[in-house]
């Protein structure tokens, strides 16, 4: 369900105001059989009026960009952790993964390292195997993140068939140089630099426990 957008009557506000009060004034002077020029000046103001309300509506349609269209994701919610993973990586795996849930827009995250998936959280796609794609190899080959900013446009989004159906956007972030953290959001464009970030921090202390706790299990 597309989520509203609580600024738009805002934005259209002086737009409807003033094109309003120009019908207004039209009708006025057409009714009136003698215009004095005290009234022709009045006219003159309210026609200037007018046209700074419609002025003002139209930079504002600009200036307050509309929210992304949020929707629910289709899937079930759940978090499932491989059960062989030292209880140090388990509990770190916990912790990333709710603060990524409960700070961003991300609504299902998936986290895959050394060619098996470690952590699946939020609302979880149709299938549990992560099968590395063109886009999931080029972040671990460059180890450089992939933000598919809206997922339904690429070709390459049937790679991700982990993540629910219906994901409007993708952040690909390595996680040292054998895994990667997929986070999935539920409303395109939604990922801000500070989120991007934030993202990449919590991905680096990921990768720092994943390399000390799974090389000495």
């Amino acid at each position: 369900m597309a989520k509203p957008d609580s600024n738009r009557v805002l934005r259209r506000l002086p737009i409807v105001v003033g094109g309003l009060g120009a019908v207004l004034l039209l009708i006025n002077r057409l009714l009136t059989p003698e215009i004095t020029q005290s009234q022709a000046r009045a006219d003159a103001l309210g026609v200037i009026l007018s046209a700074v309300l419609i002025l003002t509506g139209l930079i504002w349609q600009q200036v307050q960009p509309r929210s992304p269209d949020a929707v629910e994701l289709t899937g079930e919610e759940g978090f499932i952790l491989d059960p062989d993973l030292p209880t140090a990586v388990k509990t770190e795996l916990a912790w990333a993964s709710h603060l990524l849930l409960t700070n961003t827009v991300t609504r299902s995250l998936v986290v895959f390292s050394q060619g098996k998936v470690l952590l699946r959280r939020g609302i979880l796609g149709a299938t549990s195997e992560v099968i590395p794609g063109p886009i999931l190899n080029r972040v671990l080959e460059k180890q450089q993140p992939v933000y598919l900013v809206d997922l339904k446009v690429y070709p390459g989004r049937i790679e991700f068939d982990y993540l629910p159906l219906n994901t409007q956007g993708v952040i690909c972030q390595p996680l040292g140089n054998q895994g990667v953290l997929i986070l999935g959001a539920n409303a395109p464009r939604s990922y801000t630099k500070q989120d991007e970030n934030w993202i990449a921090g919590i991905a680096d202390k990921l990768a720092v426990t994943l390399s000390q706790e799974l090389v000495s299990s």
